[in-house]
């Protein structure tokens, strides 16, 4: 770490974001099960086991509504192919509960191992690391005293957005494993819905959305590599013909909108999937 203020507050920020990157890649490569190590998992699994008496009672209100909904006379259950119709979505419903945890877990490792394939086929997210030229640091070294003031400002308010854009990145993706943490959890309350005709869009709104939430993770996978790649090709060019503060402004923003770059993808990642499914 530098002596010089300015170099050192660069280097706070930037080490700051390295740090975010590589919790974000270590993120979505977690499982729910490991992650903090598995003492929320613990409480997820208690609550979904607590809810199974309620997705229970659910199951046989909103299979009750179903028939009464779409059968005017008890006559129709004469015909067996109705009768079965309503059996067979009844037990799917109850085995959907009772499973409601393995469903879930299936599903997510169905789709980490999608981000797993991707993270793997198209290698790690090194050129994401941002560092500080030697150049700006030299020339932030070789300036005087009245001369670095300005430099102050220009290092304070790019170190800043740097550190704000590192944590709207990082909470993003924690706020993704808690959205599967609250799936899990209560899965029996909307699976029951399955077992009523009428009910069972809920089911499937809340299906469709979990296997968003699941598929999120390769697209912020994807989103990583694709910045690397980005980051790689654009490094800010330096010019050292001009003034220090002009070049350090020049610098701090191209590596600025290269890391909006990578938060935008990230936060636009829930919008993508969503697309993707229709929903």
């Amino acid at each position: 770490m530098s002596d010089n203020w300015i170099v050192a507050n660069l280097e706070n920020a930037f080490a700051t974001w390295n740090d975010k990157m590589a919790e974000v890649w270590s993120l979505v490569t977690t499982s729910p099960q490991d992650f903090k190590g598995g003492a929320i998992w613990n409480i997820v699994t208690g609550i979904n086991g607590t809810l199974q008496a309620v997705g229970y009672g659910l199951l046989v209100l909103f299979f009750a509504m179903s028939i009464f909904k779409s059968t005017a006379s008890f006559r129709d259950f004469q015909r067996p192919e109705y009768a079965l119709k309503h059996f067979i979505r009844f037990v799917a419903a109850k085995l959907a509960i009772t499973y409601a945890m393995d469903l879930m877990t299936t599903t997510y490792t169905i789709f980490g191992g999608i981000a797993a394939q991707v993270a793997g086929g198209l290698g790690g997210i090194s050129g994401a690391a941002v560092t500080l030229p030697t150049a700006i640091a030299t020339a932030v070294d070789d300036t005087g005293f009245w001369a670095s003031i300005p430099l102050w400002l220009v290092t304070i308010l790019g170190s800043l957005f740097i550190t704000i854009m590192a944590f709207i990145m990082i909470m993003t993706v924690y706020g993704r494993f808690f959205r599967i943490y609250m799936y899990t959890a209560l899965a029996p309350v909307p699976l029951s819905s399955f077992a009523g005709e009428g009910t069972s869009q809920m089911g499937k709104t809340f299906v469709k959305s979990y296997v968003g939430v699941c598929m999120e993770g390769a697209v912020i996978v994807l989103a990583c590599i694709i910045f690397s790649a980005f980051a790689s090709a654009s490094t800010p060019t330096l010019d050292t013909d001009i003034t220090t503060v002009t070049m350090i402004w020049k610098y701090i923003g191209e590596v600025i909108f290269n890391m909006l770059v990578l938060v935008g993808l990230i936060k636009g990642a829930d919008r993508l999937v969503k697309e993707m499914l229709g929903t």
